[in-house]
């Protein structure tokens, strides 16, 4: 099987810019006494995860990044686990609900926002999941504010996450887990490679468990490709 990166192609005539963020997410955590990690992660979203039905006094505090003690931490994210699906990764500066952004500029009918979420414009989306691709079945609304006329409107597919790089393109200076946060410092070489073992078969895109890159299918890139779609470029990667 095929594999590819999804990047952002910002090649003429795609100009176009945004900038924005989730409605709500887990904050950070403030550093480990025993290995000082704390802070929190970007790039993950679950944006079909609405919050707004737990108390205001918690919303108030899961749309504040600031790092937290880690027995907040932990509550805030027991209250957030009934709402996200349950292979969701709770971790610090994960993101839930509507992106709200910014934009200008001319888009393609994809979108590879920071490189780790996945926009399609409306129209796109509908032609894809009649191509029948697998793993776009979850999208909400993106709550754009376009400078200009025509302002385009765009779905973020809330992505599963699946596979890891293989451990050829982990890099020696990662670090064993910490003993009292269990934090893995894992660094990974500059070549991604991914371990086959560890991807799914019943899906033609999806974002990786612990790298965020989001993969397609062969399958994946032919559609988009054969359907005239642009906004997107794809990088083939190797899998052992």
């Amino acid at each position: 099987m095929r594999l590819y990166v999804i990047e952002e192609d910002t090649s003429p005539p795609y100009t176009g810019d945004m900038d924005g963020t989730h409605k709500w997410g887990l904050p950070g955590r403030e550093p480990c006494p025993t290995c000082g990690a704390g802070g929190g992660i970007g790039g993950l979203s679950y944006p079909c995860v609405d919050l707004s039905a737990l108390p205001p006094d918690d919303l108030k505090k899961l749309t504040d990044s600031w790092p937290v003690p880690r027995p907040e931490f932990n509550r805030l994210r027991e209250l957030v686990r009934p709402f996200a699906p349950p292979e969701a990764r709770l971790v610090s500066g994960v993101q839930f609900g509507p992106l709200s952004c910014k934009g200008s500029g001319n888009f393609g009918q994809l979108l590879a926002f920071y490189s780790t979420e996945l926009l399609v414009r409306v129209e796109a989306l509908a032609q894809l999941r009649g191509a029948g691709l697998r793993g776009l079945e979850q999208a909400c609304p993106v709550q754009l504010r376009f400078r200009g006329k025509n302002p385009p409107e765009f779905l973020e597919v809330q992505l599963e996450l699946h596979g890891t790089p293989h451990r050829d393109c982990v890099s020696p200076k990662s670090k064993p887990p910490c003993p009292t946060c269990g934090y893995e410092d894992i660094r990974y070489l500059p070549t991604l490679i991914l371990d086959a073992a560890s991807l799914p078969g019943h899906l033609d895109v999806f974002r990786l468990s612990s790298h965020l890159d989001i993969i397609a299918t062969e399958r994946f890139v032919d559609t988009v490709n054969r359907l005239g779609m642009g906004g997107v470029k794809f990088r083939e990667l190797e899998s052992r």
